[in-house]
């Protein structure tokens, strides 16, 4: 399918969605909005991947919501734009494991995007923040939800308030990242990543993405109540079978999502 605003590539089981509007940093529209959403609800259908990266082309990631298209935009009309509003959301549940690699900006909601994902990095030189409230507003992709679980009510507050942002090690720092890599070098080590998940038993990983999200929405109880369920539900696959065999028999595995 042709993508006017993303690109779409695959190696091997992991696909990579390359944010593709350089000529606005990447900023998000609703054309782009819609073009995400398509290729999230094809690749999600399709078992042969098994792990996303999310990057941008150009000199940065993203840098926020597309304030052209916005700007001449009433309350209702926000509200009607569809995917523009809901598209953090179809990111952040998309079941399959997603891996940003973030370079030169990711602000508003370029880094709501990226917080929408299971791994962050960031390559050194990368700018994250959320400033829109120096244009008389506040995030509307789940910044003021997501950045305080990430860096705590404090840091979150002066981020948001001030419309200041952070480098990439004081992301790391902060917890917002996973990990800090060379200027140039997201791509690729994002890249390593992924397709180390993407050689895992696929229910497993999908369980475990599930596991660790459902930390963040309820109670410890509950959370370890749900864990023990997941758990047991992995012992009726067959790549539980496969994965405990090959362990005995010191040799790789051969993982089929069965």
């Amino acid at each position: 399918m042709e993508y006017q605003t993303i690109a779409l590539s695959r190696e091997g089981p992991v696909a990579v969605l390359t944010l593709n509007r350089p000529e606005a940093l990447n900023a998000m529209n609703s054309a782009m909005a819609r073009d995400l959403t398509q290729a999230l609800e094809s690749l999600s259908k399709d078992d042969s991947v098994r792990c996303l990266v999310i990057t941008g082309s150009g000199k940065g990631f993203c840098a926020g919501a597309d304030i052209r298209e916005m700007a001449g935009m009433s309350s209702t009309e926000v509200a009607r734009a569809g995917s523009l509003l809901s598209i953090w959301e179809t990111v952040g549940k998309y079941p399959k494991p997603i891996v940003a690699a973030l370079s030169g900006f990711a602000l508003g909601g370029g880094l709501e995007l990226a917080m929408c994902c299971d791994i962050i990095l960031a390559a050194q030189g990368t700018k994250l923040g959320q400033p829109e409230i120096n244009i008389g507003i506040i995030p509307g992709g789940g910044g003021t939800q997501r950045l305080t679980r990430a860096v705590g009510r404090y840091k979150a507050m002066e981020m948001i308030l001030t419309g200041s942002s952070i480098t990439a090690d004081e992301a790391a720092s902060a917890g917002l990242v996973s990990r800090v890599v060379p200027a140039g070098q997201h791509l690729q080590e994002a890249m390593k990543i992924a397709q180390t998940i993407a050689s895992k038993a696929p229910i497993a990983v999908r369980l475990a993405k599930q596991a660790v999200s459902s930390a963040e929405e309820g109670t410890l109880p509950d959370g370890l109540k749900h864990e023990k369920q997941l758990f047991l539900l992995l012992f009726s696959t067959k790549d539980k079978e496969e994965g405990m065999k090959a362990f005995l028999e010191k040799r790789p595995p051969v993982f089929t999502g069965e």
